[in-house]
Formats: structure tokens, C-alpha cells, sequence
């Protein structure tokens, strides 16, 4: 009795972090299944992104929780209640659009208000609570100007501060940095990781790019036609994806075939024999495919794994040279470092030994076993 009671104990324990559960989540619109049998925890507290390519169900699956698309199928919690059949008004939710949706005639401060005064907030709270979530997002002092008289980065923000003033269980975010330009982009970026830092309230954010999914989520579900494909910590995914898919859309991905020939060893096609971390080949047998990201090929051929190439195209990118090195197993992505002036030197045409490291290897199934 006492271990079935400490079970109990642990699940509640369990459900009490986490803000969103959702359960086979199905949408479907006449023959396409937009979001298929999804199920998925958001812990409270964490920053966590909704990646993939248009398509994937990701926008789909964010206006699900905000209560915008209703499912098909499946449960929706918030908090351990099921808001499935709950509409947008009466969920513990509040989402920042693309576009901001902010009234033009409405001063900043009545923009922010706007919320707080439909929940009867009044007086000195009211105040309170609006210059603190424009304190919040960087622009106290801006109370009394209309909304044309910010920039875009502004209005953003003032979206952000009329989400973030009703304290609500989770904030949604779809693709609310698209309309940026690149330098405001990664601003605001940084700007959402600290404020979702100081408010600690749970932030779900829909993207399609990889590196601004990277830079602000603690965690991050990638998503493919309507399945989640594989989810974890950044570095996780990218270090280790488990599919072609996520190899290659969560950052450039060298794919070598190779067939498993020891616990800790593969061929390539070549017949090449490269080492690769028992751990990471996890038991596999027979045809796989081996990974490498470009950043961690060298070319000095001192790596414990090499290949033979020959450099077909460079190109300079700043803050690092790309090589395209024609090898016998194929074309191979290299990126070097440009630590110093000239560092290099390598041209189209030159013979070269690739290395890497056997740690820095991944292993996926080859895709003629799916």
C-alpha cells in the first residue's frame, strides 16, 4: 500500500510541473491531417519552441492550446484541466501574434491596460501593473504615446507587456519576431530569453528557424507532417538527432552510408573503417548512416577518423571559411574557423586529409530500413 500511495505521491508530484499536457492531439481539416495523434508535457517555467517547416502542424498545435482551432480528437490540459471544449477568454493563456494587433487610437499604457481592465482591474493596481510590464519589456516613459509613434521593435514590445501584464499560466508566442528585420531579430531574441528568465512563466514559441529556436528555448520539439519528431535540449538535438530529418533541419549534416561491422566500428562505402562510440551505434546492425556536423571536420588530418579529398569550391563567410570537399564517399561540407588572417590557405583543387573526432560522430538508421 505505502509503495502505491508513494507512486501516486511522485505522478502528482509530476502533473504539478507541468503546465501543458497534450494527449493524441488530432486536428484534421477535410483530408489533411494538420496535427496527428501528438502528445506532448511543457514543464512550468520553461521556454520551449515548436519548430518545423511550413506544414508541419506546429501553428496548428499552438492555436489548439490558445483555444483559436478546436481539436478533432484528444484532450488539452492547462494545469491538469482539460480545456478542450474551454474558448480562448476562459484558458489561463495569452499569445502574441506576428502581427502585433495593437489599438491605434489607444494610447501605450491604455494598450497594455486593455486586459486588466476587462478583469475590473482599477485604480493604483491597475497602474502598478502596467508600468511594471512596460519596466518589464524596456519601455517605461512611452505611457502616452500612440502605438505609429513606436518602431516596430517597440510595438513588439508592447505586445509582449499587454500579454505578460494579466500574469497568465503560459504565454504563447507564433513567430512573434517574423515581421523584424535580422539585427532587431536577434535583439528581441535575447530580449524574450531574459524576460521569460524574470517572469519564470511558461513560454511556448512557434518557429520555423532553427537558430532563433536555438538561442532562446531550453527545449525544443521539431515537428514533420503533423508528428513531433524528435524533442529535447539544443544542444541534444543537434549533437545527437535521431533522424535525417532533424540532421538536416536543425543545421548543416555530412550523411556517410555505412554498414556496421563491430560494436564500435562501421564501414563506409569506400570501405573506409571509421570508429564510432559504442554508446552512440547502440546495438545496431547491419546498414546505418554515420553523421558529422562541418564545424567539427578538420583539415589537418589530426582527428582519430580521416578521409582522403579534394577541395571542390570555398567560400568565405566571415566569421568562418566553407569548403566543399569532393571525397570518394562524396561531396563533404567542411566549416573552418577564420581565427586569424590567412589562417588557411587551402584553394579548389587541393588534396587534403579529413579528420574527426570519434566523439563527435552520430549514427541514424539508413533510410532503406524505413
Amino acid at each position: 500500500m505505502t509503495v502505491v500511495h508513494e507512486e501516486q505521491r511522485t505522478e502528482a508530484a509530476r502533473a504539478a510541473d507541468v503546465d501543458i499536457r497534450l494527449v493524441d492531439l488530432t486536428k484534421r481539416f477535410d483530408d489533411v491531417v494538420a496535427v496527428d495523434s501528438l502528445s506532448l508535457d511543457i514543464e512550468h517555467g520553461s521556454f520551449s519552441a515548436l519548430l518545423g517547416p511550413s506544414g508541419c502542424g506546429k501553428t496548428t498545435t499552438l492555436r489548439m492550446i490558445g483555444g483559436f482551432e478546436e481539436p478533432t480528437s484528444g484532450r488539452i490540459e492547462l494545469g491538469g484541466r482539460d480545456v478542450a471544449a474551454l474558448p480562448p477568454y476562459k484558458r489561463d493563456v495569452n499569445t502574441v501574434f506576428q502581427s502585433y494587433a495593437l489599438f491605434p487610437h489607444l494610447t501605450i499604457f491604455e494598450n497594455v491596460a486593455f486586459g486588466l481592465r476587462r478583469r475590473k482591474v482599477k485604480g493604483d493596481d491597475l497602474s502598478r501593473r502596467v508600468k511594471s510590464a512596460l519596466e518589464l519589456v524596456g519601455l517605461a516613459g512611452l505611457e502616452r504615446r500612440k502605438p505609429r509613434q513606436l518602431s516596430g521593435g517597440q510595438q513588439q514590445r508592447i505586445a509582449l507587456a499587454r500579454a505578460l501584464v494579466n500574469e497568465p499560466r503560459v504565454l504563447l508566442l507564433d513567430e512573434p519576431l517574423g515581421a523584424l528585420d535580422l539585427k532587431l531579430r536577434k535583439e528581441m531574441q535575447l530580449e524574450l530569453k531574459r524576460i521569460q528568465h524574470e517572469v519564470g512563466i511558461t513560454f511556448v514559441h512557434v518557429t520555423h528557424d532553427q537558430e532563433e529556436a536555438m538561442t532562446m528555448a531550453d527545449r525544443i520539439v521539431i515537428m514533420n507532417g503533423g508528428r513531433i519528431e524528435q524533442e529535447g535540449a539544443p544542444a541534444d538535438l543537434y549533437e545527437r538527432p535521431r533522424t535525417a530529418f532533424v540532421a538536416g533541419f536543425l543545421g548543416v549534416s555530412n550523411l556517410l552510408a555505412a554498414t556496421v561491422v563491430a560494436s564500435d566500428r562501421v564501414r563506409l562505402e569506400d570501405g573506409t573503417e571509421v570508429a564510432v562510440p559504442e554508446a552512440v551505434l547502440g546495438g545496431r546492425s547491419g546498414r546505418c548512416q554515420v553523421g558529422v556536423r562541418p564545424e567539427k571536420l578538420r583539415t589537418d588530418g589530426a582527428g582519430g577518423n580521416a578521409l582522403q579529398g579534394t577541395v571542390a569550391e570555398t567560400a568565405y563567410i566571415g566569421v568562418s571559411t566553407q569548403y566543399i570537399v569532393d571525397t570518394t564517399c562524396g561531396p563533404l561540407t567542411v566549416y573552418v574557423q577564420n581565427d586569424r588572417p590567412g589562417a588557411h590557405g587551402v584553394a579548389p583543387g587541393d588534396r587534403l586529409t579529413l579528420s574527426w573526432d570519434p566523439d563527435s560522430t552520430f549514427v541514424i538508421d539508413s533510410e532503406e530500413n524505413h
